[in-house]
């Protein structure tokens, strides 16, 4: 039974200083990555469908200088940068005709971002085809690698600019002087507001509005978008998947197994070396029986020769004994590591090991059972947001009726006679 594959877009944001880490991953300017999975023999086969000449801070500059885009008001650590990301499981490019198929598909992501960014605002845009994918590559017992596109852009939003009051043409104020791009991240992803089924906004106890993530609905238009161009036998991701997570677990406890038995492997021959290092040349089996006592002293005489061999020996054996303390000491800490990733690896399969063995028999009832069991939370929640609306709509209209009831019988105490009469007399005194 095929696996399900789930499609997936995110983002993330940099300032100045962050985005320059950001970048030489992007760009492969390293030259070595703590992403193990990183195979630069495979780097030449990444996709530039956008290249950033220069580095991302100095296009942002170009950018600026040429009046394109403004960072008027903004922080010196303001989030300039977004990084959209997007991917599919590794196993559907492989099922879909691997490399050539990728370069295809994020072809048509690439012009997705455009469309939510502006084909302007992007600085760089990649797709990395040189991340192997350990579980797929031992799977199917030849290298599989991850393909995902990453997209850097700015967050521009068009912005009108009013004429104040320090105008001297006081007509003028309050219209418009110009219109700017404006760098903006919270007004370029700002979240909607929900609605029940007749369209009417929901609001939640307090009275506020209830609103949708804006990167929620990313997913939601990535999804539509791809669907639409054609790219079938997928779904939308499902929030909250621990998949990626399993998997990278069992990477790190792979590469950590992996590095403690090449550390055993060293105390090993250290410790052979150190044998080696405790065998006189001479092959004397036991090194008390070297030399002789002095005649009515306690001392021991040695030949100059046997001096010199047993010094060399002496402190070939110190360094020995201080190299096995320190791998020794490292291997209980890789066997510390590793049983901690065991141990929350064991409790993650413990936990969703039933979800994946459904997913396994029969993945698309699963994914229909989990989106009807969403459709029904989001309608159950859609009508108790209904109903505490109409509850709050119903207390504010008593509010009003009473205030109202209130103000004709203050009025009514007015116009009465008795009123009249007290007045008078007050007036009169």
């Amino acid at each position: 039974m095929d696996k399900t594959n789930y499609s997936v877009a995110r983002v993330e944001t940099y300032t100045k200083t962050s985005i320059t880490k950001a970048e030489r991953h992007n760009e492969r300017k390293n030259k070595s990555y703590s992403n193990m999975n990183v195979d630069l023999s495979q780097t030449p086969n990444n996709i530039h469908y956008k290249r950033c000449e220069t580095t991302y801070n100095e296009k942002l500059k170009e950018l600026i200088d040429s009046k394109q885009v403004s960072l008027r008001g903004l922080r010196d650590n303001a989030k300039l940068f977004d990084e959209l990301i997007f991917d599919i499981n590794s196993d559907y490019f492989e099922k879909h005709g691997g490399y050539e198929f990728a370069k295809e598909f994020y072809e048509r992501a690439f012009h997705f971002a455009e469309e939510e960014m502006g084909t302007d605002n992007i600085i760089s845009a990649v797709m990395h085809a040189d991340e192997i994918n350990t579980a797929l590559t031992e799977e199917y017992e030849k290298p599989i690698y991850h393909y995902h596109l990453h997209v850097v852009a700015l967050p521009v939003v068009r912005k009108e600019v009013k004429w104040t009051k320090k105008c001297k043409d006081k007509s003028l104020i309050g219209t418009t002087k110009e219109v700017i791009n404006q760098v903006s991240h919270s007004n370029k992803w700002k979240s909607d507001k929900a609605t029940d089924s007749q369209g009417n906004p929901l609001y939640n106890k307090k009275g506020k509005a209830v609103l949708i993530k804006s990167y929620s609905l990313l997913q939601d238009r990535f999804f539509k978008y791809m669907s639409d161009s054609g790219y079938k036998d997928f779904i939308r991701g499902v929030k909250g998947s621990n998949q990626e997570h399993l998997n990278d677990l069992q990477f790190k406890i792979k590469k950590d197994t992996e590095r403690l038995e090449k550390i055993v492997n060293k105390v090993e021959e250290k410790e052979s070396s150190y044998n080696s290092y405790m065998k006189y040349d001479k092959q004397i089996e036991d090194i008390s029986s070297l030399g002789k006592q002095k005649r009515f002293s306690k001392k021991i005489e040695l030949e100059q020769e046997d001096y010199e061999h047993l010094t060399q020996y002496a402190k070939k054996g110190i360094v020995a004994d201080k190299e096995i303390y320190e791998l020794n000491s490292r291997i209980d800490n890789l066997r510390n590591a590793v049983d901690k990733w065991k141990s929350l690896y064991d409790d993650i399969v413990e936990k969703t090991k039933d979800y994946f063995h459904a997913i396994k028999l029969a993945p698309q009832k699963v994914a229909n059972f989990f989106k009807s069991l969403f459709d029904k939370e989001k309608q159950d929640e859609l009508e108790r947001q209904r109903i505490e609306q109409e509850k709050i709509q119903a207390q504010r209209k008593a509010r009003e009726e009473a205030r109202e009831k209130e103000k004709l019988e203050k009025q009514k105490l007015k116009n009465s006679p008795e009123y009249k009469k007290r007045r008078d007399d007050r007036d009169a005194r």
